[in-house]
């Protein structure tokens, strides 16, 4: 292999196309090469096909088909998502032992290591795509780089279903040529700002003055992009890091919900996440409620508790107390989306201060865990759940 293995860099960042959208599309061949739209309300995920006629995650489902009159519309099924999600990281956990899970849908793999058994990672990237097809039928794209930051700025570039590699010694050529939306921490306001300044590229913004950056962005963003025009990113790829949260957000449609339904929406998210804490052995201290309204304007609020718990009750009063301090911004805008999460999670489970729910010496949380296990997720519902439609969460990306 010699010198021209020094040319690659050897982080991967693996990335699927379209990932709700293209599990769809594998589940029911008469949707492939068609326009698909995950979620009925609001766009939870979109195919490219639909792409392409401008859909775009989180738009509104009306202007959605208006775009694109010949969607198809499917109700998310994310037990279907989340099977597909384990089994494309069986295939990037065969391929090298060192990921890094982002979402349920993305990692970094460092395949340094594995130069003399596999080959380039170039090499190893592109068989990787082939394997993920080949074992779990989805298309996925890699990026190829020296980098965790701009691995991931490959991937994007080359999606869908592509791979990219950035040689080592062309990694800033590459870099600068892009707009500086591809900065990561570049969202609509700071973009505002750099392109307001004549900055619209990301060589633009390495030709500045970190000082600059700082005077016109603030100290946090100012470095921090400074250091990612130079491709400075030290971070390795990190196994086994557990996330700080655990979450899961539900899309429902717009139009008037009453205090009910959205009380039972937060039945539903709290019950899951606490589910999963407890199966995770986790407990967690600050709760969170995240809010889309129906003008697209978003809000976050949280309560951090006197000690970590997964109690499913303890956690769904104070998240009902937070729904509720936004009670009035939703009567005047409306609300789109629900999103709940627990953070600072914690491994060493506290004993609750006021275990009252004891039945048999197990609490009811326990009793509940044990019967989904054994029948299943759905085998057991709460008695304001019965008769409703069933409201599949999607998981937020951990913090």
């Amino acid at each position: 292999m010699g010198e021209s293995t020094l040319t690659e860099g050897t982080v991967l960042h693996a990335d699927l196309d379209a990932f709700f959208a293209s599990v769809e599309q594998r589940d029911d061949p008469s949707l492939r090469g068609r326009p698909v739209i995950v979620g009925g309300g609001v766009v939870m995920a979109a195919s490219y096909e639909a792409k392409r006629a401008g859909v775009r995650t989180a738009m509104g489902g009306r202007q959605a088909l208006r775009i694109c009159s010949d969607a198809i519309v499917v109700p998310p099924r994310m037990h279907a998502y989340t099977q597909a999600s384990r089994d494309v990281f069986d295939v990037f956990h065969d391929t090298t032992p060192m990921v890094e899970g982002l979402s349920i849908d993305e990692a970094f793999l460092e395949v340094g290591g594995l130069r003399r058994i596999r080959g380039l990672p170039s090499e190893i990237a592109a068989q990787l795509r082939v394997d993920v097809m080949e074992r779990v039928g989805l298309p996925i794209s890699v990026g190829v780089a020296r980098t965790k930051y701009l691995a991931k700025v490959a991937s994007a570039v080359s999606k869908p279903e592509g791979l990219l590699v950035v040689p080592i010694e062309r990694e800033l050529h590459f870099l600068h040529a892009l707009p500086v939306e591809r900065l990561w921490g570049v969202g609509k306001v700071t973009s505002g700002k750099l392109r307001a300044a004549r900055i619209n590229t990301v060589g633009d913004v390495a030709a500045m003055y970190e000082g600059e950056l700082v005077q016109l962005l603030g100290p946090g963003s100012g470095h921090h992009l400074h250091a990612l025009a130079h491709n400075r990113d030290p971070r390795p790829v990190v196994v086994g890091k557990r996330r700080g949260s655990m979450g899961a957000q539900h899309a429902i449609g717009r139009g008037h919900h009453t205090a009910e339904e959205l009380d039972l929406t937060l039945l539903g998210l709290v019950d899951r996440v606490a589910g999963r804490m407890r199966t995770a052995g986790r407990t967690g201290s600050t709760v969170t409620i995240r809010l889309r309204f129906g003008d697209f304007t978003r809000s976050t609020s949280s309560h951090t508790l006197p000690r970590p718990t997964a109690h499913t009750l303890t956690i769904l009063d104070v998240a009902r107390q937070l729904l509720a301090s936004r009670a009035a911004a939703i009567a005047e805008k409306g609300i789109t989306l629900i999103g709940v999460s627990v953070g600072s999670l914690d491994d060493n489970p506290m004993q609750l201060a006021l275990p009252i729910d004891v039945v048999g010496g197990a609490t009811i949380d326990d009793a509940v865990d044990a019967i989904r296990d054994k029948f299943g997720s759905k085998s057991l519902r709460r008695a304001v759940q019965v008769g409703r439609p069933d409201r599949d969460a999607m998981p937020i990306l951990p913090d």
